[in-house]
C-alpha cells in the first residue's frame, strides 16, 4: 500500500481536481462532456455560497484522488450525503487510495449525523462495482436517471 495524506479540499487544488475530473470524462467515454470553468469549480467550492466539499489525497505532494461530495436531502429518509465523484488517477489505482477517500467521506458523513451515502456508478465500470460490493452497498436498478440541461 502506498502512503498517501488524504485531507480537505483547498481553493488551490481545484487545478489539479478539476484535470482529474477531465481524466475520469475520459475513462467514461466523455471528453467532451466537462463544460465547467475554472472559476465556477471555485466559486462553487470555495465562494460565498459553496455547495460542494472534497477529500483529496496526496503522494508526494501531488493530487492523485478526489471524493467530492455534496448534502442531499430525502423526504423519506432525511439529510444524506451524496458522493458526486470518487476518482484516483489511473496510474495510482488499486493500490488503496480510493479506499481510503471513499472511508474518509463515509466517517465525514456519520459525523455530520447524515442518514446515508449515496451515488451513481456505470454499470460497466466493473472495478468500481466491485469496490462498492465490499462496503455492501445496495445496488437499485428501479430508478431512471433524469436530467435537464438548461
Amino acid at each position: 500500500m502506498i502512503k498517501a495524506t488524504i485531507r480537505e479540499a483547498i481553493d488551490n487544488d481545484c487545478p489539479q481536481m478539476l484535470e482529474l475530473i477531465k481524466e475520469l470524462a475520459i475513462f467514461e467515454k466523455a471528453p467532451d462532456e466537462v463544460t465547467v470553468s475554472i472559476e465556477e469549480f471555485k466559486d462553487a467550492g470555495f465562494g460565498k455560497n459553496p455547495v460542494w466539499g472534497a477529500f483529496v489525497a496526496e503522494v508526494d505532494g501531488e493530487i492523485v484522488g478526489i471524493s467530492l461530495y455534496y448534502v442531499r436531502y430525502s423526504t423519506w429518509k432525511g439529510r444524506r450525503l451524496y458522493l458526486e465523484d470518487l476518482i484516483v488517477t489511473e496510474r495510482m489505482r488499486g493500490l488503496g487510495i480510493g479506499k481510503l477517500l471513499f472511508d474518509k467521506t463515509l466517517a465525514y458523513g456519520k459525523q455530520c449525523g447524515f442518514h446515508g451515502m449515496v451515488w451513481q456508478v456505470l454499470d460497466w465500470n466493473k472495478p468500481a462495482i466491485q469496490f462498492y460490493e465490499k462496503y455492501k452497498a445496495n445496488f437499485d436498478a428501479e430508478w431512471i436517471n433524469v436530467s435537464i440541461t438548461y
